[in-house]
């Protein structure tokens, strides 16, 4: 089923909580319903996909057509003794598998709990936090082809996974393909990933046998609760920022800068991540607010629409300046993770 809506109000479709409307706004039930869709555009019309919109940042009204999923549902694949593997609708809220996956026992999803948005969008941004990644788990993703006309299923290995990436964000494939559903192979063996640093303290000294996936999703979401704020009461887009990954020259620019090696970093193979956290807290954001839109005071990598009231313009504006300001300090050109429309 289709629903359709004109001069449609997105405010409640993107987290940031933007006032921005679309000329055309189509919300449909089944895979088949996305081709009629399409068919239906003129050619010189813009269109564009959404999930639950939270890592997007409206810069203005779209003049075009707005798509939306609502294909809900869970079917399970295959199972064996150590696994299972499902199938599940594009428009289902990611949060809400995840607390279903811990209810049944099943490991894999556990520590993205929390994280705003919709499953199919889990592909195309490979979500990740606390030391997983989506495409850790998907196995394949199910897609029409808007250049081909087809529907297809798209394996693991042609997904391009990658930090904060996807075949699906490229700029040659981005838009081709409309996704209806993404499997997840889960493990129903006890497999907590708890290295990453601020679970490890949690857990210390905690017998593996005894954590569940419940334990583990309960604690990442006290975690994100104390340093990021809940979107439906403040609005935001969450990290804003991507953790950029720099040349050994430009490390060791950061040494002589602050005098030291004290600071948080991570080798890579291509040099060493360092958290853009940690640079905008350095060049002194956090808890910034100009105009109506605000540095997050627990968490300076969000930006934060405090009284609801925050224009696309202020967002960006505070945005360049935080890029100007670490580029000034530090040399390094932080990347917006979150999608400008």
């Amino acid at each position: 089923m289709i629903t359709t809506s004109y001069n449609y109000n997105l405010t409640a479709h993107n987290t940031f909580a933007m006032k921005v409307k679309c000329s055309c706004f189509m919300e449909y039930t089944n895979p088949e319903d996305i081709p009629f869709m399409l068919s239906t555009i003129r050619k010189d019309v813009d269109w564009f996909h959404i999930g639950g919109g939270s890592n997007l940042l409206f810069t203005s009204d779209f003049s075009g057509v707005i798509f939306h999923s609502a294909i809900k549902g869970k079917e399970i694949i295959s199972e064996t003794e150590d696994t299972i593997l499902i199938k599940v609708g594009a428009g289902e809220v990611m949060d809400e598998l995840i607390e279903w996956a811990c209810d049944y026992g099943y490991w894999g999803l556990e520590n993205l709990s929390g994280i705003p948005g919709e499953v199919g969008a889990s592909a195309v941004q490979n979500v990740g936090a606390y030391g997983i990644e989506a495409g850790d788990v998907i196995t394949k993703v199910y897609a029409f082809d808007t250049i081909n006309r087809e529907f297809i299923s798209i394996e693991k290995k042609d997904c391009q996974f990658g930090y904060r990436t996807s075949l699906f964000k490229q700029p040659d494939e981005k838009g081709r393909y409309v996704i209806h559903a993404v499997e997840y192979l889960l493990s129903k063996v006890s497999a907590p990933k708890i290295e990453y640093p601020a679970l490890a303290a949690r857990f210390s000294g905690m017998n593996t046998e005894n954590i569940t996936p419940h334990i583990v999703r309960n604690e990442i979401i006290s975690i994100r609760n104390s340093k990021l704020p809940n979107p439906q009461e403040v609005p935001s887009a969450g990290s804003f920022f991507k953790n950029p990954i720099i040349s050994d020259i430009q490390f060791q620019n950061i040494v002589e800068i602050i005098g030291s090696t004290q600071f948080p970093h991570y080798k890579v193979e291509d040099g060493y991540k360092i958290p853009a956290a940690w640079l905008i807290d350095t060049c002194g954001w956090k808890g910034v607010r100009k105009g109506n839109a605000e540095v997050w005071k627990l968490q300076p990598l969000v930006i934060i629409n405090p009284d609801k009231i925050a224009t696309p313009q202020e967002i960006i504006n505070l945005e360049n300046d935080i890029i100007n300001s670490v580029a000034d300090k530090f040399g390094i050109i932080l990347s917006p993770e979150v999608e400008h429309i």
